[in-house]
Order: structure tokens, then C-alpha cells, then sequence
């Protein structure tokens, strides 16, 4: 009989240790990845605003070539819903929920094999020269205690770096449009923007 009071003692205090642990890991959690391309940062960011894009170059989509994907609206725009099912990633979904322009895309990440909480996905940009471009691709989200634990094993950072050193062999091997046609695209971008808020289209 103290046998197995022992026993049950120590299968108690290893199933508590975890949960104590658990109650000072927070629940928040980031992984991110950062490169410097040798490109203008509009040119880097008309293409990273196209969520079909990261299937040039995200690990995740490059490991398995089998997945089946849809989307909804228009891509490298607000409200754009990518949609994936993998044998290997599980059903999920990406939506756009912000855009400004040359500086950043932010998105909602749904992992539905997990919950139908979003993750918070971004792009950031951050010139560094006017050929240069860093490069910041990322994600936060929350987990509920005790699972928070699992944060402490678990981190993407090289995922990310990996797929933007990809992302960084595609954008530097394009050709760059001339810098006049360049600036003539973005001031008629602008022009037809303002008109738009002017007159409310």
C-alpha cells in the first residue's frame, strides 16, 4: 500500500509540474523571420501583397505539392480569403486584413484543425537604401494555458528565414521596371486613390 502511495505521489507531482510551468509561459506567443533584399521596397512589396505568391516560396506550401487550394475576391487586396487542405498542414485559411501600401500586409490566419481563433500574419518593410529592402514576415498568436507550454518547444523562426531566403532568390532574379515607370505608376496610383476618396467611388 505505500507503494502505490508513492507511485500515485510521484505520477502527481509530474503531472503537476508541467501546470505549474504552464502558469509563468505566456500565452502570446511571435515567430519571425528577416532578410535584406537588393530591391526598390515597392517593387518587393507589389509582389509579397499577393498571398498566392508564398506558394513560390513558403515552406509550408512548398511541402506539400498535393495541397488543394481556393480563394475568394481579389488577391492583394482587403478582405482576399485563400483557403487550404492538406493531408500534411490541415484545413486553414488566410485573409487579408490590412494593406498600406509599400509598407506592410497584415492578415488573418485560421488553423481549423486547431480552433477558429485567428493568428495574426505580417509582412513589414523597412527600406534600408533605395535598392535595399528589409524584409520582416512573421506571426503572433494565443494559446490557452496549459497548451501555452508547448511555446516553449515549438518556434518558426527558421521557417520564416527559410522562406524568405526563397522569397529573396524570386525578387532579386526579376527584372526591375525602369525607375520613371515606376514613379508614373505610383503617381497614377495616387491620383486615382485621391479621386476616389474625393468624390467616395
Amino acid at each position: 500500500m505505500k507503494v502505490l502511495k508513492k507511485i500515485l505521489i510521484v505520477l502527481l507531482i509530474i503531472i503537476a509540474i508541467p501546470l505549474i510551468v504552464a502558469l509563468f509561459v505566456p500565452k502570446e506567443s511571435t515567430s519571425e523571420g528577416q532578410v535584406v533584399i537588393n530591391k526598390p521596397k515597392q517593387e518587393v512589396f507589389d509582389y509579397i501583397k499577393y498571398v498566392k505568391n508564398q506558394d513560390n516560396f513558403g515552406v509550408w506550401q512548398l511541402s506539400d505539392p498535393n495541397m488543394k487550394t481556393t480563394s475568394e475576391g481579389e488577391d492583394g487586396t482587403v478582405g482576399f480569403k485563400y483557403s487550404w487542405e492538406s493531408e500534411k498542414l490541415g484545413k486553414g485559411a488566410q485573409v487579408i486584413t490590412q494593406i498600406i501600401d509599400g509598407e506592410s500586409m497584415e492578415s488573418d490566419m485560421f488553423f481549423y484543425d486547431f480552433d477558429d481563433t485567428p493568428s495574426k500574419a505580417y509582412f513589414r518593410l523597412e527600406e534600408q537604401s533605395p535598392d535595399q529592402t528589409l524584409v520582416k514576415w512573421g506571426i503572433s498568436w494565443t494559446t490557452p494555458y496549459p497548451w501555452n507550454l508547448m511555446s516553449l518547444f515549438y518556434n518558426m523562426d527558421k521557417d520564416f528565414n527559410e522562406g524568405l531566403g526563397e522569397l529573396k532568390e524570386i525578387i532579386e532574379s526579376q527584372e526591375s521596371l525602369d525607375k520613371d515607370l515606376v514613379y508614373a505608376n505610383n503617381y497614377f496610383k495616387d491620383t486615382f486613390q485621391n479621386l476616389k476618396t474625393m468624390f467616395r467611388v
